[in-house]
Parts: C-alpha cells; structure tokens; sequence
C-alpha cells in the first residue's frame, strides 16, 4: 500500500516539477524541452493554441499505442503524469525566474530532466517521447536518455529554421541534453551489473531468482581453504533490480557470500525468454 502510494505520489511531484520547468524556465524565454512538449511548444509559440492543451491532444495516440506494447500499469502512470502536467501548465503562471536565456536552459532542462526520471523511475513516463525511447529500449539495450536526447534533435532542428535563431536552438539543445543526463541518472536500469553468489541455499534461491527476468548460471566451486564443494550463481541484472536481488539473497541464505561488480557490455541474450 506505502509503495503504490510512493508510486503516485511520485508521478505526481514529477508532474508538477516538469511543469514548473516549462513555465518557470523554458516558456518565457521560447527554449524548447524537445519531444510531444516541444512540438506543442512550438505550436504555441506560433499560433493562437494553448500549449497545456496541445501537450495533451499530442500525447493521446502515442499513450493508445503504447496501451498496447509497453502494459497497462506503464501508460496509466503515464497518462496520470501527463494529466498532472497538463493541469499545472494551466496553474503556474508563466514568469521568467532568471532573465539570461543560458540559466533558464540549464535549470528547466534539470527540472523537466529530473521529472521524467522521476516518473521513470517507479514505473511511469511522462507520456510523449517518453513512451518511443521506452518502445526502443524495450527491444534494443540502449539507455532512454540518449534515446530520448536522438529524437529531441528532431524538434531542435524544427525551431532553428522557424525561428532563423540558433543561439534559441543552442541553449534548447543544452536543455534537452542536461534532461536526457538527469534521466539517466535517476533512471539506471540501463546500468548492467554481474552478481556472483556462493551459497549452500542453491535450490531455495534458484526456486525465487528462476521467477526473475534474468538467466542465472550454476557453477560448481571448491573452498580453498575447506576445500568444500559449493555451488556459485552468476547473474547479470540491472542496477534498479538490484535492490530486489540483495533482498531475496538476504531472506534466502543471510550467510552467502555476493560479489557484484559493474558490467562494461552484454553480449548475447540478457533478457530471459
């Protein structure tokens, strides 16, 4: 119950710090975050259109599509992070909190950035671009942020011929790459690590890790010291399962020994058919 509740309190705070960073940051200045909020953005700046509304029209068939690649519980984290958003684009007023154009770049991409890691984070997105860089990464093992940061390039391009204005599309680039860095470090299921255990509990962990998405490998080993045989797992899993890993280990067999290390590559099937 406290989790779920973390959960949307999370989506929610997320929600309204993202749009904080529009209306606070990026808006006043007519810096783009990139995405569905950049093209709403730039529709906005160029016609009559409310921004907040066309930050939600944009983000309909994208969440649809995503309803039925990426789980319900994914989108519906989604379109309440994209519903929170839209409605505190209508309340916080647009005022400029810095005047340099840079400053407002770099604290509304660390804002927008830190939102949407956010939102990941427990399970969510922030609807958008959000929901393809998670489509990409479904079926290929690249981080969202840098996925994210690629398809942004798109809407940056858009406004520098629009605008004839590159010092406007400079510092919007600047703020989509310090978003795409403050995604990535909240967000680290991307980050591979290597755990070995040596246990005398094989059967009862492997019952428990054999549920998890990853594949295990058994191997047998011999104590130097008692020359005992003992059997080691090895796994590769991300550092957001960690947390999950450690617990089941420690339920398990509170006397195993764990080595983890940081995994440069995978190479070869890391998700478990």
């Amino acid at each position: 119950m406290l989790k779920r509740l973390w959960t949307y309190f999370s989506i929610v705070f997320g929600g309204i710090i993202i749009a904080g960073g529009f209306n606070l940051f990026l808006i006043p200045h007519h810096l783009l975050s990139g995405g569905v909020s950049g093209v709403a953005l730039i529709i906005g700046y160029f016609t009559p259109l409310n921004i907040s509304v066309m930050y939600f029209v944009l983000n309909i068939p994208i969440l649809i599509t995503g309803w039925f690649k990426l789980g319900k519980r994914f989108v519906g984290l989604s379109v309440l992070s994209v519903i929170v958003t839209t409605l505190f684009l209508e309340l916080i007023p647009v005022t400029p909190v810095a005047t340099d154009m840079l400053l407002s770049s770099v604290f509304g991409g660390v804002l927008v950035g830190f939102g949407t890691g956010l939102s990941f984070r427990v399970g969510g997105s922030t609807g958008g671009f959000d929901i393809i860089g998670s489509l990409v990464t479904k079926y290929r093992d690249f981080p969202v942020g840098s996925v994210l940061v690629t398809l942004n390039a798109i809407v940056i391009m858009a406004v520098a011929y629009l605008e004839n204005d590159w010092n406007l599309a400079l510092a919007s680039m600047a703020s989509i790459y310090i978003a795409g860095k403050m995604v990535d470090m909240l967000h680290v299921s991307h980050i591979k690590v290597t755990v070995f255990i040596v246990t005398n509990q094989t059967e009862a962990l492997l019952q428990k890790l054999l549920k998890r998405p990853r594949g295990i490998t058994k191997i047998k080993t011999e104590g130097a010291f008692s020359h005992k045989e003992k059997d080691m797992l090895m796994t590769v899993t991300t550092r957001y399962e960690l947390a999950e890993l450690k617990q089941i280990i420690t339920e398990t067999d509170p006397l195993a020994f764990v080595n983890i290390v940081e995994t440069t590559a995978v190479m070869g099937q890391f998700r478990k058919n």
